[in-house]
């Protein structure tokens, strides 16, 4: 009799089980995502006062732009082409690590920056060992966050602040030229540095920050350094390293030249860790919504 009240009790606790490995596997498969659904909302917001229609980009446009950045507009074949107000770009399987001595992990990244003013946002989509993890980069009115959630459920981090938000203004920066409608803005200043290099600085909601572009010879850009930025690990210590973007691999669409290999790459004493690694990247200027 105790035999078989053990053996229902060993098969109802396996019945429980299954349920519930089963409910998690049922929550899981389930396409809604609250912070996927707070990036459809943001973005949403970000691009509705974001129009067609801010002209053609000229000659005297560049006039006043440091030599180098003259060259990058007319190699990239930007001039008498439709000034864009925003973009998005898609990375599929960047190789991402969270941090030095962290394994290396591969993600889905989606962004939309505007010109308007300093402004981006992005949805990171992966998982940990099979549960989903999600991720919301953003930068909207000053403020900058890097979200991370697991299971849909468990925010692992959510960095704020001051470092946060020159961290965000600074990456904004690095890509002005992917949509370069930005580089003309009043809030940002150019200086000549020689025939490879111009420095930018971006001023905004009343933090600036700046860094050194550098181009090929032909007018490619190659990359964006700066010393204005931290790196900050996921339970928010933050360290002052020179960061970088470099930009490879050209491709040609609708006879403009873009990058489509991006990496972000910190300077550490004791070597760089490339800790964003895309390929393949497609950008598209002043997306619709749906």
């Amino acid at each position: 009799m105790g035999r078989k009240r053990g053996i229902r009790k060993m098969i109802i606790a396996i019945i429980v089980i299954v349920c519930f490995l089963g409910s998690i596997l049922i929550f899981f498969s389930i396409p809604y995502s609250k912070t996927k659904a707070e990036f459809i909302s943001a973005r949403n917001i970000l691009l509705k006062d974001t129009a067609n229609g801010s002209g053609i980009f000229k000659e005297e446009d560049i006039a006043d732009l440091p030599s180098p950045v003259q060259e990058y507009f007319h190699h990239c074949g930007y001039i008498n082409t439709p000034k864009m107000n925003s973009m998005k770009a898609v990375y599929k399987n960047v190789k991402f690590i969270f941090g030095k001595g962290k394994p290396a992990t591969i993600i889905d990244y989606i962004q939309y920056n505007v010109a308007n003013e300093p402004a981006r946002i992005a949805y990171i989509d992966s998982s940990m060992r099979g549960i989903p993890f999600e991720g919301l980069d953003s930068f909207i009115s000053g403020s900058g966050s890097m979200k991370g959630v697991l299971a849909k459920l468990f925010t692992l981090f959510n960095q704020t602040g001051e470092t946060m938000d020159k961290a965000s203004l600074v990456t904004f920066l690095s890509e002005c030229l992917i949509i370069p409608n930005v580089a003309l803005q009043d809030y940002i200043a150019w200086e000549n540095v020689d025939d490879l290099h111009a420095r930018a600085t971006i001023t905004y909601y009343g933090k600036n920050a700046s860094g050194i572009f550098s181009f090929k010879e032909n007018g490619e850009l190659l990359s964006f350094s700066t010393d204005d930025r931290e790196a900050v690990s996921t339970d928010g210590k933050s360290e002052k390293i020179r960061w970088s973007v470099v930009f490879s691999d050209y491709r040609e669409k609708d006879g403009i030249r873009q990058p489509s290999g991006f990496q972000a790459v910190w300077h550490y004493d004791d070597g760089d860790l490339v800790y964003f690694d895309g390929k393949d990247v497609m950008v598209e200027y002043n997306p619709k919504l749906f």
